[in-house]
């Protein structure tokens, strides 16, 4: 029968591999976790958002929006269900990578799936007058400003 202390020897080589790897593996781990930060806030710069976009109908030219402004369809605003209003983002059309920055002025829309209601100009800006709703990306570029 061997003896403690050649077990002990002989298996030590195997046991600080294995200690050595999963050590190694955990660094590897830790490193990674830092790393990847965490997704901004909702509302912080870099926020994002995915669903569709619609765009404002004419007969909305002048009635006052949530942020007591009246609604001209050739300025570059958005409504959008809570981010604050102030806050700029920048819409992506999704389908053609063409993209419009504008600031929330309102709330809406309040139709399941769609994110955001576009000024007439944005929808230009995004060529998308003729299919009235397409699927884009919200980016929050400049959070609403601290009153």
């Amino acid at each position: 029968m061997p003896s403690p202390l050649h077990l002990f020897n002989t298996l030590l080589p195997i046991v600080s591999f294995w200690a050595k790897r999963a050590v190694a593996i955990c660094c590897v781990a830790a490193c990674l976790s830092s790393c990847a930060g965490s997704a901004p806030a909702f509302g912080e710069r870099g926020y994002t958002e995915s669903g569709k976009a619609s765009y404002y109908a004419r007969k909305f030219q002048g009635r006052t929006m949530a942020n007591g402004e009246k609604y001209r369809r050739g300025k570059l605003t958005a409504a959008h269900r809570t981010l604050p209003l102030g806050t700029k983002v920048k819409v992506t059309n999704t389908r053609t990578s063409k993209s419009v920055k504008v600031r929330i002025t309102d709330r809406g829309p309040f139709i399941s799936g769609r994110i955001v209601d576009l000024s007439e100009k944005a929808a230009r800006r995004l060529d998308f007058i003729k299919a009235g709703v397409i699927p884009v990306e919200l980016k929050v570029i400049q959070p609403a400003p601290v009153k």
